[in-house]
């Protein structure tokens, strides 16, 4: 018989219940320290155990055999073998030690004299390994290990001694291993670190109720600013200095009404080594639509410094390499967040808790080789599921949730940090969201996509778009962006239309394009523009950049001018709905990376960030081949097209529109109605949405009236609800740096509002009769 130990399709679900397959005569088999075969039609090398029916156990020594391999097997009337598995633990485990979850783990520091509580309930010994000193720790009846140490260990470098038996290898193991409750580490991760962190003590996070969210990569930022002190750029640091290019920006929005900085992943993560490494040399001198480039890229992609950061090691240590001096990484975080509330910015977290960046005893994972078989998510087989990309966490199981409302409440107290982004939700349990929602009060969103092991409450209410309804956790609406943009990220050609780059009303000779189409895709924007648990978006650092989406889908004769309506147009759509506006950084800027559609590894060359657009990202060469070699052939002809790249005056122009858009936002209590019942869309033309928000009987006594032209040409559209009131352009409009918009009116007792080509328009009302 052909039987693999290492496959664990049993479950050991509580203290006195295994859920598999059923048999005639089901034996537990157990070995403290390994050794279980299959050797002659029997196992041996242990002991068993006969479960009773139903697969229950026995009154047995539970926490004992936890320790050590576990087998069941299946005999059939005869007593003859049938089939044998190993046994994944962590319902029992969670049975067993939920008491744990009460516990407070890492270093604790009390009047100077620190503390060190590991949760490893399946260890038979830890000891916490200190420079030469090695010092046993004591296990408690809810599986925490504890030591206390000295004044002397502050700073100190530590890592734990495990020894346990390991599923994977069938023997017990002695590692080595980091404080996955890690609040300070050594250069590289190899070593946690005794820091005391306190509280946050510097300035207070701006006041305000609107959200309007920039997304920004920390290395982006100023790698390429030479206002930036060459050793502060691509840090943390470089957003103390305010005079910078890249902070007077941040201010410029600030004023305007941006209210928060999301940061892509700034937890400690495996990719990039914390001491700087070198690029790919200087690639100016090549053509804007050849390939060095991105070969030139791709070859040191894995040694240059860049990653977005998404395959975590420590999820509460900041990344070293984003640090000045790794050592300091702490304080330079906090001198961070600290100058970005200065500037009247809150700032948001993007932050990793779905997936690890490996699993098992090898690689740079810690969890696996403290309690093994628990963090991770498996199959019907034991093997990790890795639907993320990566392994999988299970923050179903108590004290992996634990963890991760531990982090996120530990970066909030010690960091000062306002909010939460989270990658990949819908692999959450919904409740653990919600009771992270009942505990922090600050903002939280993120991706509920609904996919893989976990879709459709397969396993569990998940964090997916439709449970979070409700909740007060937002989710990104995928179907307004993609309606707003056309097509879908993964289109075989990127050229598909929609709402906001010409579908029907200015076809681009390529795509499908018929007013039906049209209509569906509008009224998937209406439906977004009133979603209040929604991030309302655009483009982010996923995909395209709007700019590259639109250089695609826009006809290839579009002047730079309406290629600049069109953007803030998108833009627009994002910016006067009750939901979260989000803005990926540089899309007021016309934001290029040379139609790269995933730059998680394309260096610093294809994911340029420069607000002044003295440096663009278009026609930097085809993108790398990786990832977008499908799309080369589009790519190719559009940008060696000079006219494509936008001037530093094509990017002011465009970055003054979407100022006003956030002055609109921020001017606007209306936007941020939540009742949709004051929102209604009147009848109006294809490429044309008109939105009516009429408060006139409620609080703010007003009404607004949005007309969204994406069409080439005027319109003029009728509101009956509308003709009994005196609409003017909004103020913002009216005084704003658009002449264009300045022409659009409304003729009073008709309810016709005329609105130019490719132009969002927002009119005001004062209280008046309603229509």
């Amino acid at each position: 018989m052909d039987v693999d130990l290492a496959r664990a399709a049993a479950r050991w679900i509580s203290t006195d219940r295994i859920v598999w397959r059923p048999a005639d005569r089901v034996r537990l088999h157990t070995a403290p320290r390994g050794g279980l075969a299959v050797t002659g039609g029997r196992v041996t090398g242990g002991t068993g155990v006969d479960l009773l029916p139903g697969l229950r156990v026995p009154d047995l020594p539970v926490r004992e055999l936890l320790t050590g391999q576990l087998v069941v097997a299946a005999y059939d009337a005869d007593d003859e073998l049938v089939d044998a598995t190993g046994v994944q633990i962590a319902g029992v485990l969670d049975d067993l030690y939920a008491g744990a979850a009460t516990r407070t783990l890492g270093p604790v520091w009390r009047d100077g004299v620190p503390s060190l509580s590991l949760w490893a309930p399946t260890a038979k010994s830890v000891a916490v390994r200190i420079g030469d000193g090695v010092h046993p720790m004591r296990r408690d009846g809810d599986g925490v290990w504890t030591v206390t140490g000295e004044p002397t260990w502050k700073d100190r470098d530590y890592r734990f001694d495990v020894e346990v038996f390991v599923p994977e290898t069938g023997r017990v193991e002695h590692n080595r291993v980091t404080d996955p409750y890690s609040i300070g580490l050594a250069v590289n991760s190899t070593h946690s670190r005794l820091v005391d962190l306190g509280e946050w003590t510097g300035t207070p996070s701006p006041p305000g109720p609107d959200r309007a969210i920039y997304e920004l990569h920390v290395r982006d930022f100023s790698i390429g600013d030479t206002s930036v002190p060459p050793e502060h750029r691509g840090t943390y640091l470089a957003f103390t200095h305010p005079d910078s290019v890249g902070m007077t920006h941040l201010a410029r929005l600030a004023r305007a009404g941006l209210t928060t900085v999301h940061l892509l992943p700034v937890a400690d993560f495996s990719s990039v080594d914390d001491v700087r490494s070198a690029g790919p040399g200087d690639l100016h001198g090549f053509a804007p639509d050849g390939a060095e480039q991105q070969e030139r890229v791709t070859a040191v992609a894995d040694e240059d410094g860049f990653n977005w950061g998404y395959d975590p090691l420590h999820w509460t240590v900041p990344e070293g390499s984003y640090a000045v001096d790794p050592d300091a990484r702490t304080a330079e975080v906090r001198a961070m967040v600290d100058a970005l509330h200065r500037v009247g910015l809150r700032v948001v977290l993007d932050v990793v808790y779905n997936h690890t960046a490996t699993a098992g005893q090898g690689g740079t994972n810690n969890l696996d080789r403290i309690v093994p078989g628990y963090y991770h998510r498996l199959d019907d087989t034991g093997v990790v599921y890795t639907s993320t990309c990566c392994p999988n966490t299970a923050t179903e199981h108590t004290m992996a949730g634990k963890l991760l409302i531990d982090s996120v409440l530990t970066w909030a107290r010690a960091y000062g940090v306002d909010g939460f982004r989270f990658d990949l939700m819908g692999h959450h349990p919904r409740a653990l969201l919600v009771e992270l929602r009942e505990r922090y009060d600050g903002l939280l969103y993120g991706e509920g996509w609904d996919f893989g092991e976990v879709a459709g409450n397969a396993l569990f209410v998940n964090a997916s778009q439709a449970n979070m309804v409700g909740t007060g956790v937002s989710t990104f609406d995928d179907s307004l962006r993609d309606a707003v943009r056309g097509g879908s990220p993964f289109d075989d050609d990127p050229r598909v239309q929609g709402f906001a780059s010409g579908l029907f009303t200015d076809p681009n000779g390529v795509s499908p394009s018929s007013r039906d189409q049209l209509s569906a895709l509008q009224d998937r924007i209406r439906s977004g523009l009133t979603n209040a648990d929604a991030v309302t978006y655009v483009d982010a650092h996923d995909n395209l950049t709007l700019y590259d989406a639109l250089t695609y889908k826009l006809p290839p004769t579009t002047s730079m001018a309406d290629r600049i309506r069109m953007n803030t147009l998108a833009l627009a759509l994002t910016a006067v709905g009750p939901g979260l506006t989000f803005w990926h950084a540089g899309v007021e800027s016309l934001r290029s990376k040379s139609f790269d559609a995933d730059s998680y590894n394309s260096g610093d060359w294809f994911n340029v960030y420069d607000p002044t657009g003295v440096t663009h990202g278009f026609g930097r060469g085809l993108p790398p081949a990786a990832k977008n070699a499908a799309w080369w052939k589009y790519a190719r002809p559009l940008l060696a097209d000079a006219a494509l790249r936008p001037t530093a005056e094509d990017v002011e122009a465009a970055t003054a529109s979407a100022e006003t858009l956030l002055r609109l936002r921020a001017s606007t209590p209306l936007f941020r109605l939540r009742d949709p019942g004051s929102v209604s869309f009147p009848a109006s033309a294809p490429g044309v949405i008109v939105m009516m928000i009429d408060d006139r009987p409620g609080s703010t006594g007003t009404a607004l009236v949005v007309v969204f032209n994406a069409t080439p040409f005027a319109t003029t559209q009728f509101v009956p609800a509308a003709a009994g009131a005196d609409f003017a352009l909004h103020p913002v409009q009216a005084s704003g740096p658009d002449p264009v918009v300045r022409t659009a009116s409304f003729v009073v007792g008709s309810g016709a509002f005329t609105v130019p080509a490719r132009t969002a328009a927002v009119f005001v009302a004062d209280a008046g009769p309603r229509g």
